[in-house]
């Protein structure tokens, strides 16, 4: 049967049965869910080309990273509620016209600064993609949505293999410039398609989004990473006044975040969610792991270049050794968590990731730089992929009927720890003599820093059987 040549508008079917185009729309979504998975890694390729065309400080091209990851962490939750309201569609296409433009825009940019700018507007267009996606394909599957969006878990992974792959061979035969152009076309054609194919649904009644706590905690993390990053400034100290408004700031700001969450009716992160048995010990172990994860895995390439100068092409393949562990192991470990629990993947997932990041600080020995670089990373994925299951159901367990929160505050807490990893480190490496090996001795920390989650899982129930 062919599609229809306009789209029709839907409302929810009485049998919850599968709808005629489901797979057509699901292809269209899993475009943009890719788009926005390659933009996670693709630039962490780019970071040398960037500083050098642009003659920026590092700390500020780091920035081409975490204001993608903050933009994110604020708009994921607002795009679910907003598409509630106005239509999913009309947001979908909204996100994909909005990262189109800012992508034009970064090819564009002519300085750091408005480099930075442009690629946070890019991140709201992807930050909204993945919760519209999630209900467009959750209207189209009925029945089958659980099936149908347990999918986009294999998305991720596939951005992460092919992401920096393709920003090494763009960066290698082109320029950085590039990165951002490619998604031009893609978006067109997004648009186009979603325009055509993908149904409006009928608004629905929702909770009043809360504006006030969202640009508190926004503004929060912004103080704060401004505040790290001026002093990668040459000459910066800790006693510049720049450095100590922006941390003040940061935290009048969190504590006005915090007091708003009490006292508000429906707060932007619910307040039962960052506390009580299990709740803190998961969202500490979420940032933590995101401080040593996502960290890690955005500066991999920088490292490679920086300190064996490995050319950004094979630099970028490093990710995609990561990658392909994690995709090998994560299958056998969703299927095993019924037997083993949480706590023992958890566990052996950290200890592998700690190794492979020691591995890798470590002289190369009977192996190329790349070969061992690579295996450092295949190990630090076979972590992953056991361990993530394990710690994404550890949080959803704990109260199976507020799930859609909690696993935005999941994503929340890794990509706050990853901000804060990156900034930090950034700011080291731009007052280091040796950048490379500074950056050897912060995969040690971050090694530590896992081995130190170790205690907490003991914090957190354990779970064996269905839930």
């Amino acid at each position: 049967m062919e599609p229809s040549s306009s789209p029709s508008v839907i409302t929810e079917p009485s049998a919850d049965e599968p709808l005629a185009h489901r797979r057509l729309v699901f292809g269209i979504v899993a475009i943009a869910l890719l788009m926005a998975s390659i933009d996670q890694t693709i630039v962490a390729t780019a970071l040398n080309a960037i500083r050098s065309d642009l003659n920026a400080e590092l700390t500020w091209s780091g920035w081409t990273i975490t204001v993608y990851a903050l933009g994110q962490i604020i708009v994921m939750p607002l795009a679910g509620r907003l598409g509630d309201q106005f239509g999913r569609k009309k947001i979908f296409l909204g996100a994909a016209a909005l990262f189109t433009v800012a992508s034009l825009c970064c090819s564009l940019a002519d300085n750091i600064y408005l480099l930075v700018i442009f690629r946070a507007f890019q991140a709201i267009g992807g930050g909204a993609f993945m919760p519209t996606a999630t209900g467009i394909v959750a209207e189209q599957f009925g029945r089958d949505r659980d099936r149908a969006i347990g999918m986009f878990t294999s998305i991720f992974p596939i951005g992460g293999i092919i992401g920096p792959i393709i920003g090494g061979i763009i960066v290698t035969y082109w320029s950085w410039r590039e990165i951002f152009v490619v998604n031009i076309p893609i978006g067109l054609l997004l648009i186009v398609l979603g325009l055509k194919f993908i149904p409006s649904s009928p608004p629905k009644a929702a909770s009043r989004i809360d504006g006030t706590g969202a640009a508190l905690l926004a503004l929060t993390m912004l103080f704060g990473m401004y505040g790290i990053s001026s002093l990668g400034s040459a000459g910066a100290e800790p006693t510049d006044p720049l450095f100590i408004v922006s941390m003040v700031m940061a935290l009048a700001l969190g504590f006005l975040f915090v007091r708003h969450a009490n006292r508000h009716a429906a707060p932007f992160i619910p307040v039962s969610l960052l506390r009580g048995r299990g709740f803190g010990a998961m969202n500490t172990i979420n940032f933590l792991f995101g401080a040593a994860m996502l960290g890690f895995g955005a500066l991999v390439p920088l490292y490679a270049e920086s300190r064996y100068g490995i050319q950004p092409l094979q630099a970028g393949t490093l990710l995609t050794a990561r990658a392909v562990g994690m995709i090998c192991v994560a299958g056998l470990a969703v299927f095993a968590l019924r037997r083993t629990g949480y706590r023992a993947p958890m566990v052996g997932g950290f200890v592998l990731v700690a190794g492979g990041m020691t591995l890798m600080s470590l002289a190369p020995h009977g192996l190329t730089p790349y070969a061992w670089l690579a295996m450092a990373a295949g190990i630090t994925g076979i972590g992953m992929g056991l361990s993530i299951p394990a710690s994404n159901n550890a949080s959803l367990q704990l109260a199976p009927d507020q799930i859609s929160a909690i696993a935005g505050l999941r994503g929340m807490f890794r990509q706050s720890g990853g901000i804060v990893a990156v900034s930090i480190t950034t700011t080291i490496l731009n007052h280091a003599s040796d950048a490379g090996a500074s950056q050897a001795h912060s995969f040690v920390v971050f090694a530590a820093i896992l081995l130190l989650m170790i205690p907490i899982t003991f914090l957190v129930p354990d779970h064996r059987g269905t839930w």
